[in-house]
């Protein structure tokens, strides 16, 4: 369960930052510049300041760049299951986009991935390039929206036989399959879809590779932590039995 008193007072804080010692908290060089040159905090000013696990605190931003800490540690249990999002590279900053946005729904894994009709080729240290650059995008994305954990973002790899592929007609999406590939534009192959071991339906319209994603980590994110509406179901003899559509797992 999300801790919301200590949310909502992550929220009010003027900045959050990620720290190695939660002890004696310290931002890191870029993190010390942000905050004096961009924020331009005040003394005395609220900083959340996280371990990237879990872990947090509050503290006082004090002038020179000092982290007071003002509460003790606290630790938000990890959501489970785990959801991961993979998805086929798409061209331009879209990657970047995707990523960004995952994070800030609260997906824990975020999985880039070729595909057999990929576009995109991120070769060698072009790759290595490219990830980190998602790494840094996840990280200020979940410090802006107030994370406690890292997402963790993959290396990039190829698409493995016996996953769950969101392609028209399948399942719908339940917590059943809490690991879920969004495929490129022109569609998984023939192959793909004969080795995947499920699919999943995200409606009824024909969407964008980065619509896709978020969608389906939207939908996911909001199972875990049972945000749905409310759905009729109707048992044999007709009465009607309202329910959580987190509750359906078939």
């Amino acid at each position: 369960m999300i801790d919301r008193a200590g949310l909502l007072a992550r929220a009010a804080a003027a900045a959050q930052v990620l720290v190695v010692d939660l002890r004696a908290p310290a931002p890191g060089e870029d993190d010390l510049r942000h905050l004096e040159r961009v924020l331009r905090l005040r003394d005395g000013e609220a900083v959340s300041v996280v371990d990237g696990t879990g872990a947090w605190r509050m503290c006082a931003w004090r002038e020179g760049g000092a982290l007071e800490p003002t509460t003790e540690v606290a630790r938000e249990p990890a959501a489970t299951p785990e959801i991961a999002v993979g998805f086929s590279l798409p061209k331009g900053d879209r990657p970047e986009w995707i990523v960004q946005k995952l994070t800030e729904l609260g997906v824990d894994r975020i999985e880039p991935l070729v595909t057999d009709r990929t576009v995109v080729r991120w070769d060698g240290p072009k790759a290595a390039r490219n990830i980190e650059r998602l790494r840094r995008i996840a990280y200020e994305a979940a410090m802006q929206c107030r994370r406690v954990r890292l997402p963790i973002v993959s290396d990039l790899a190829p698409l493995a036989p016996g996953g769950v592929l969101a392609h028209a007609g399948g399942d719908r999406a339940t917590l059943r399959f809490p690991r879920v590939v969004v495929g490129p534009e022109g569609g998984w192959s023939q192959n793909e879809l004969v080795t995947a071991a499920a699919t999943i339906d995200l409606g009824p319209t024909v969407l964008r590779a980065e619509t896709a994603a978020v969608t389906l980590g939207a939908r996911l994110c909001a199972l875990r932590a049972d945000l749905t509406d409310c759905v009729a179901s109707v048992k044999p003899d007709g009465e009607a039995d309202t329910v959580r559509a987190s509750e359906h797992i078939d």
